[in-house]
């Protein structure tokens, strides 16, 4: 935290050693001055500088020091939070982490509810209030491996919950694709077949059958061709998904291509009891999972397109989803989905390589059979293949 100052500091000529630079950071901690830069000047001066002869070289060095991060500050004299904590996370060893300790759902919850009825101001920093930074199980831009998220934006992906109104967008199915080879591995998957009147000459046959008939014309004619696959694609729309928002327009996009009976909807991380068509009107235009269920039959290929990176309490508990209280668990809805539609396949944007250190991917594609591919193009005509069977 704040290494990058100490270092400046020391190039000036300033002899600053380590015990210093940790006095200042446990003053910051403390909280011991208002987020402004002149506070920030007087505490970095007194803690650092031991000598009064230093004082002009420490005011050169933090006048260039402020001025290269002038430009990524807000005019005025408040310094944000998350420069001050943007490396607290970074400070910390793999040992500390590994010793901060999860609460489990029940205690999480309880005492979340003790926080909100106890706390009065605002905190930064620590390991028990809702605040910033810090090892706090709630609040935002510190790090604990299990904990509520409330307001800021997500970074290490391990919330139970999030207390804050997220707005998410719809992906772009009018993309250009820079490549063909997306919209080939999904072609492998459509199938052609002849129904309905005859209503298209078949040229081959009626030459040959002319032929045969002594010049005679003898007209044969086939039904038309149709592509008869439906695809059902459900999406999983906003967090840690906006990291892949590229790949998936991609994908959506070429999927509206090549597929002619195409339904899409919406899920945020795990399906629960309700999908929705548009992330701007999820709040108000719901669609049940069941009634999806009961509309489109078991004809339908299912496709799932998520990076399946979420708490494992969003799979297996109630009341686990992160934005509201879910009557059933994820897993109960995703069982239901799997065994209604023989032909299924979740297609994941994340680096397979990655697949290994989240548990919940690992839940996932247990629940899925093992049938959870890249998007890749090799990884796209697996499960074309496998959703062709």
């Amino acid at each position: 935290m704040l290494i990058d100052f100490f270092n400046h500091v020391r190039a000036h000529e300033v002899p600053v050693s380590v015990r210093e630079y940790l006095t200042l950071l446990e003053a910051m901690k403390k909280q011991v001055i208002a987020p402004s830069v002149e506070q920030f000047y007087h505490l970095a001066r007194l803690t650092l500088v031991k000598n009064e002869a230093h004082f002009d070289r420490f005011d050169r060095a933090f006048a260039s020091y402020y001025k290269n991060v002038e430009t990524v500050l807000p005019p005025g004299k408040e310094i944000p939070l998350d420069w001050l904590l943007k490396n607290f996370e970074a400070s910390l060893t793999p040992e500390q982490k590994a010793a901060i300790e999860k609460l489990g759902w029940d205690k999480l919850m309880e005492e979340f509810k003790k926080r909100l009825e106890e706390q009065t101001e605002r905190h930064a920093g620590g390991n028990k209030w809702i605040g910033t930074g810090g090892t706090s199980p709630f609040g935002n831009s510190g790090y604990h491996p299990e904990g509520i998220r409330v307001g800021g934006a997500g970074g290490n992906r391990s919330a139970v919950k999030v207390w804050d109104e997220r707005q998410f967008k719809d992906y772009d199915d009018t993309l250009e694709l820079g490549t063909r080879n997306i919209k080939v591995a999904l072609r492998r998957l459509r199938r052609f077949a002849r129904e309905g009147a005859e209503m298209e000459l078949d040229l081959d046959d009626t030459i040959a059958h002319t032929a045969r008939n002594a010049g005679h014309l003898d007209i044969v004619m086939v039904p038309e061709r149709h592509n008869a696959v439906k695809v059902l694609m459900l999406l999983d729309a906003g967090g840690s998904m906006d990291d892949h928002i590229q790949r998936v327009e991609e994908l959506f996009s070429a999927s509206r291509s090549e597929f002619k009976n195409l339904e899409v909807y919406y899920f945020h991380n795990c399906v629960y009891d309700y999908l929705w068509k548009s992330n701007r009107r999820r709040q108000t235009e719901k669609f049940t999972t069941a009634e999806v269920l009961r509309k489109y039959n078991p004809d339908w290929r299912l496709i799932f397109v998520g990076d399946a990176t979420m708490s494992p309490y969003e799979i297996m508990q109630a009341g686990g989803s992160v934005e509201y209280h879910n009557a059933e668990p994820g897993a109960v809805w995703l069982q239901r989905l799997v065994s209604t539609y023989p032909h299924f396949a979740w297609l994941n944007p994340e680096p397979e390589g990655l697949w290994q250190y989240r548990q919940s991917i690992a839940m996932i594609r247990e629940i899925m059979q093992e049938r959870m591919y890249p998007v890749t193009v090799a990884g796209l005509e697996q499960a074309m293949r496998q959703l062709s069977k």
